[in-house]
């Protein structure tokens, strides 16, 4: 008897004819018919998966990656329609032609009856045809239903942090609104987002998928319109992050606002400015010469230094503007640089902050530890319901009581330590960001341009003189 391997593929729950239970019992009727043994190691399935795309597809590539050993593992995978295993000619060739060829395993559908003469060659090719046209129709005819949708405010993808969905509506989860609300607040008063990011991490806040939060997390809240009863969709497909693209709609959602539009524009000016400041001497996207490139000014007229093979010189003093001479080599300043953050870290003395933020430090973390609290509550009465309804025991309705006990104490404690900032908090506030931006600064993995970056979150100028230099701190 010959051995055989079994894939099965579902893009959608609601299509009982295509269930991988349909599927599998189809391809064992098949197999037992045949001759062939179908072992439980050999079946592989992809579900909730788009068969647009071989590489998107795990378990496809796993097979894949099987059929290739010595000596060959099955004779033929067997499919149950030719559509399960590719929606794309040019991946249906390619590994069908593969497989036939260079490993000698068939591809057979079990439902698609067909021979080995030449115009069962054509048949198949037709259906590959049928099966990519319905593919990209179908991909069509959603997409302009989502459009329409997005027009008349509907609900067109799972919430972003700060909503659940309810009844088709999205609705404002109130602890995870606070929080939206708060990372709005503390970024229009000059907190960094990766400042903000660790702040909530150390807070335990994750996001809905149980990720810890990231800068870019924080970039996209500060970016999504949603927050303002607004939806955006973007027909085109995804936009890598382009929150701009010209190709996306914004239009009035039917949602409850979080943020008010004051606020929103308030973060908007604010992101605004911040490309700005980046723009003015380099492109982030671009691989910069060194990371003090764009730090660095000179004392005399106040422009920058360029990189000229090796040294930082007065970029007005080539145009004839400045009467400054001399250089420094980048390697000699990047070392006292270095050598001065890691004597600041080192102190307990005040710091030269020579460029304040435009607001006070705030000490607004009362509203996330009562949303921390309100979330633990929640728990707490999910975990009693559960114990009511008779699915956990008693031992693990206890069990999971404590953990949450647990973590409410552990709320209070860090309520009751937090103490009113003071000026000495800020200087402590500061000098953490320049310790974790030092890790970042002296790691020989991270990019110029990536140290660059570090460093713009707490260096307004490294003002160079003859023989020496001072760095201008902002808070």
């Amino acid at each position: 008897m010959k051995i055989a391997a079994a894939y099965i593929r579902v893009s959608t729950d609601d299509q009982i004819e295509f269930s991988p239970a349909s599927q599998i019992s189809r391809i064992r009727e098949y197999a037992k018919r045949n001759d062939y043994i179908l072992p439980d190691e050999f079946i592989y399935m992809d579900e909730g998966i788009s068969g647009r795309k071989a590489e998107k597809r795990p378990q496809f590539m796993k097979m894949i990656g099987t059929a290739k050993s010595k000596p060959k593992p099955f004779d033929a995978i067997l499919l149950w329609k030719f559509s399960r295993f590719a929606r794309n000619r040019e991946d249906s060739i390619v590994y069908k032609s593969m497989l036939r060829k260079q490993h000698g395993i068939d591809v057979i559908s079990v439902s698609e009856n067909l021979g080995d003469d030449k115009m069962s060659i054509l048949i198949e090719a037709l259906i590959e045809a049928m099966d990519e046209f319905y593919s990209i129709n179908l991909s069509e005819e959603v997409k302009r239903g989502m459009t329409e949708k997005a027009k008349r405010g509907g609900v067109l993808s799972i919430p972003p942090f700060g909503y659940k969905v309810e009844n088709g509506a999205y609705i404002p989860v109130k602890d995870e609104a606070a929080i939206i609300r708060q990372v709005f607040t503390d970024y229009c008063d000059g907190v960094g987002m990766l400042r903000i990011a660790k702040n909530l991490n150390a807070l335990g806040v994750r996001t809905h998928r149980g990720s810890k939060i990231e800068n870019r997390t924080v970039e996209y809240w500060l970016n999504n319109p949603m927050y303002i009863g607004k939806i955006r969709w973007t027909p085109t497909g995804a936009t890598s992050r382009n929150y701009h693209n010209k190709d996306s709609m914004v239009v009035d959602g039917r949602h409850e606002a979080i943020i008010d539009n004051e606020t929103w524009e308030r973060a908007q000016v604010k992101m605004r400015e911040q490309k700005e400041k980046y723009r003015k001497y380099y492109s982030p996207r671009d691989k910069i010469s060194h990371w003090l490139v764009g730090l660095c000014r000179c004392s005399l007229c106040g422009g920058p230094l360029v990189n000229c093979s090796g040294y930082l010189y007065c970029n007005n003093r080539g145009k004839g503007t400045c009467t400054g001479n001399g250089g420094i080599k980048t390697e000699q300043l990047e070392a006292l640089v270095i050598d001065s953050l890691k004597s600041v870290v080192a102190s307990s003395a005040p710091i030269n902050i020579t460029i304040q933020s435009r607001t006070s430090i705030r000490n607004d973390k009362p509203d996330i530890y009562a949303a921390q609290l309100a979330a633990a509550e929640t728990r707490m009465a999910r975990i009693r319901e559960a114990y009511e309804a008779g699915i956990d025991t008693l031992e693990e309705y206890g069990r999971n009581k404590a953990k949450i006990n647990a973590k409410i104490a552990q709320i209070h404690e860090r309520m009751r330590r937090e103490p009113e900032q003071t000026e000495a908090d800020r200087f402590d506030a500061l000098r953490a960001n320049i310790k974790d931006a030092l890790d970042i600064i002296t790691s020989p993995a991270a990019s110029a341009a990536e140290k660059n970056s570090a460093a713009r979150g707490f260096i307004a100028d490294i003002i160079k003189h003859d023989n020496a230099f001072d760095i201008e701190y902002h808070a």
